[in-house]
């Protein structure tokens, strides 16, 4: 009898739950008190299998019972780099292009502002479960996570695909983005956030891919402010012509099985694993680490139309406040050889003053804010000089932009690439940078500024302020790693 009175209970809680209506059907989620709700696994997108894969996303069947919207749903297929991504890798499915909300009020009189966070990855693993569970939303805001097609399934160009669509293929994923960027513009009202009041975030994959929206035409409109963590659209590195993109897409379709010649529908034929398995086999030419293969830009001609560096030089960017910024250790680079031959090649303008901010003069030693040479070289080469001429880019243009850099760790830690989120969208600890503060302000109000918190800047190429959150304190800077950085304006 209890544990009929238990099984009742929990089967009344599921029906009790909130339901919303949305352009595709009603969906029916988890109660939060004051009269919120989470909604996991709402379907923006149909399952892009069979006929639909490596095409556009397409709206999804209507339905018309409440969809359920509780339970945890499968990550877009991936293989397992580690423990970061295991889980995501194992629960993965082609049928994958969902959405989660978590909103404080729900119903149109609500008008929350809106956080969607695109996550990271290499777009090529992770997955957007889990982020609603954050309590971000007891701030005041409506918080979107979404998912999207990764690696060869997402980004991969062919010649059989591109013949077929209109004269070019690829960036699947990015227009995974749009789609629920679109989704967010029609239905959120009713979730109680604000469509007028929407800003896209990411880290890392997440953040280039943010700044690619930012670029890319189809995305005008969609969204009212951005803020990219460690990632920058292009990543410090040459993008792909949708020509490369193709020979590369040729190669891998080959490791998984296709013919050379293989037509769209045979692509279309391989199974998802050989796939998977194949993209991670394939050579990237002109590429050190093939571990990059999807953060090089593609220029499509469709979704991106000019490479990061064209557009944001001829101000083809979209015109909303920007928070971008880099944590001080990202990325190790070229560990175990000389740098003074890559310092040449990648710094021409100012290779002496480079070798001089690392100690190369003398003998060099590991800094204990930045790290060791290698820390620092691939920092700056990948994150840090790319986030300051972004930052220089869309100041230029008009739009207002804030920059940090992020350089706090708990005691008996060191900062790494991704240690700012926790402090997004868990509850900090005590004495740690009140990022969750700025963040939620500038959702809010398209500023990061707020009452008691020291005061952040605008960037301009003047001051070029930043906000630097230390690990004793935050603090106004300025010249974010200039004798490095000012020179270089690789994206």
């Amino acid at each position: 009898m209890i544990a009929l009175a238990l099984a009742l209970a929990a089967a009344g809680s599921v029906v009790a739950g909130p339901v919303v209506p949305t352009s595709h059907g009603p969906v029916r989620g988890e109660p939060l008190p004051g009269g919120g709700g989470v909604f996991r696994g709402i379907r923006f997108a149909a399952p892009p299998v069979g006929a639909l894969r490596w095409r556009a996303p397409v709206a999804p069947q209507r339905w018309r019972a409440p969809a359920p919207a509780v339970a945890a749903h499968a990550a877009c297929p991936q293989p397992s780099y580690g423990a970061w991504n295991s889980a995501a890798a194992a629960s993965s499915s082609e049928d994958c292009l969902f959405l989660d909300v978590r909103s404080p009020r729900l119903g149109a009189r609500a008008r929350l502002p809106v956080m969607v966070w695109v996550h990271g990855g290499g777009n090529r693993g992770g997955a957007g479960g889990g982020t609603v569970e954050s309590r971000i939303t007891d701030r005041g805001i409506v918080l979107v996570s979404v998912q999207y097609r990764l690696g060869a399934l997402g980004f991969m160009s062919h010649p059989a695909l591109s013949a077929e669509q209109g004269g070019a293929s690829g960036n699947y994923g990015l227009m995974d983005q749009q789609a629920a960027l679109r989704w967010v513009r029609d239905n959120i009202a009713r979730f109680g956030g604000d469509p007028a009041r929407v800003t896209i975030a990411g880290e890392s994959a997440g953040a280039q891919d943010v700044g690619l929206q930012m670029l890319s035409p189809a995305a005008r409109g969609l969204f009212a402010g951005a803020i990219a963590q460690s990632g920058t659209p292009g990543f410090g590195v040459a993008p792909r012509t949708l020509a490369q993109n193709e020979r590369l897409g040729m190669a891998i379709a080959a490791r998984a099985g296709a013919a050379r010649e293989a037509s769209a529908a045979a692509l279309r034929d391989l199974p998802v694993a050989a796939i998977v398995a194949a993209q991670e086999r394939v050579d990237v030419p002109d590429l050190e680490d093939d571990s990059f293969i999807w953060l090089q830009a593609v220029v499509d001609g469709r979704v991106l139309r000019k490479t990061p560096a064209g557009a944001l030089a001829a101000g083809r960017v979209a015109r909303v406040p920007l928070l971008i910024g880099v944590n001080a250790q990202e990325f190790t680079g070229y560990n175990g050889r000389d740098p003074r031959p890559v310092i040449a090649r990648e710094f021409p303008r100012n290779a002496q003053a480079v070798r001089r901010a690392y100690g190369l003069d003398g003998a060099p030693a590991p800094d204990p804010r930045l790290g060791d040479v290698a820390m620092r070289l691939g920092t700056d080469l990948v994150f840090t000089c790319p986030t300051v001429a972004v930052s220089r880019a869309v100041a230029a243009g008009g739009a207002p932009v804030w920059q940090y850099q992020f350089d706090y760790a708990p005691p008996g830690k060191t900062v790494s690439h991704g240690s700012e989120i926790g402090l997004i969208f868990d509850t900090p600890p005590t004495g740690a940078p009140a990022l969750q503060d700025y963040w939620t302000a500038f959702v809010q109000r398209g500023d990061p500024n707020r009452s008691g918190l020291p005061h952040w800047s605008r960037y301009d190429a003047r001051a070029r302020a930043y906000l630097a959150f230390g690990q004793t304190r935050t603090a106004a800077r300025s010249g974010l790693h200039d004798a490095v950085c000012l020179p270089r304006t690789t994206p």
